[in-house]
């Protein structure tokens, strides 16, 4: 993300509503919680997971979802697009 020119931040405690994009694990418990309520402040969502997105993760309607391993360049797109179209 820095790369790219973007600073990341990885604390779900700070000021969620200051994100211009979210990349969350949402695979476990924790990381869904931190993806809704990022989601309910209309935060973007790009997912990253070692598993298929189910019903729930669909229903929050992620801007993309990777499933790992994936490329720098997979990444790179996900996030060109959903910073382009905001």
């Amino acid at each position: 993300m820095e790369r790219l020119g973007h600073e990341p931040f990885t604390d779900a405690s700070d000021d969620l509503g200051t994100a211009d994009v979210a990349i969350v694990e949402p695979g476990q418990a924790e990381g869904l919680a931190v993806a809704k309520a990022l989601r309910a402040r209309g935060v973007p969502l790009v997912f990253a997971s070692i598993f298929p997105a189910d019903t729930e993760t669909r229903a929050m309607q992620p801007a993309a979802y990777l499933v790992k391993p994936f490329s720098r360049y997979a990444m790179e797109k996900a996030l060109k697009n959903v910073l382009s179209s905001g």
